[in-house]
């Protein structure tokens, strides 16, 4: 599985949602894939993934795609993301 997380540069809050994101899936012993990457690049990055985090403003810029968009809130709210990811993956 893989799943990406998106804001505009890549670098800033993708990465602590990426970090956030393998936390909680570690503790819900689902393996996959965490990659970070910038809004520009997410039509190459996430073209094979399964979950796509992202904030509100991204959503629309992100496009057709067939993973699930999921819209996170606030990054570092363990419980959003548990339940979140849980709904995403199963």
């Amino acid at each position: 599985m893989k799943i990406v997380a998106i804001c505009g540069a890549g670098i800033g809050s993708s990465g602590i949602l990426k970090v956030n994101t393998e936390r909680v899936l570690q503790r819900l012993g689902v393996s996959a894939t965490v990659v970070a990457a910038d809004i520009d690049s997410v039509a190459r990055v996430a073209a094979d993934a399964q979950v796509i985090l992202t904030s509100e403003e991204f959503v629309e810029a992100i496009g057709r795609t067939h993973a699930d968009v999921v819209v996170v809130h606030n990054y570092f709210d363990t419980d959003e993301l548990t339940q979140k990811l849980t709904d995403a993956v199963g």
